[in-house]
């Protein structure tokens, strides 16, 4: 039976395609804060799981799709050797 990971939401917001409506900031406030032209300021793209629900629903009520949210792979266990690291 093989293990799956969890895995890391994210959001992204594609600048070229916002126009500042602010919609997003208004419906996730937790993560996601407005410059002063309405621009979204994430505050921590990382979305928290009691929090899915709702980044969902922000994303879907972009009016111009600029919001995102992204998968992130979960690291394996012991993540990925660094580069500094030496192997024998």
């Amino acid at each position: 039976m093989a293990m799956t990971r969890a895995r890391t939401r994210v959001l992204a917001v594609d600048f070229a395609a916002c126009d500042g409506h602010g919609l997003c900031a208004e419906l996730l406030p937790e993560l996601i804060g407005s410059d002063e032209w309405g621009y979204p300021v994430l505050r921590d793209p990382k979305v928290p799981a009691d929090l899915l629900v709702h980044a969902r629903r922000a994303v879907a009520a972009c009016p111009v799709m600029a919001l995102r949210l992204d998968r992130v792979p979960a690291p394996a266990p012991g993540g990925p050797p660094s580069r500094t690291s030496r192997h024998p």
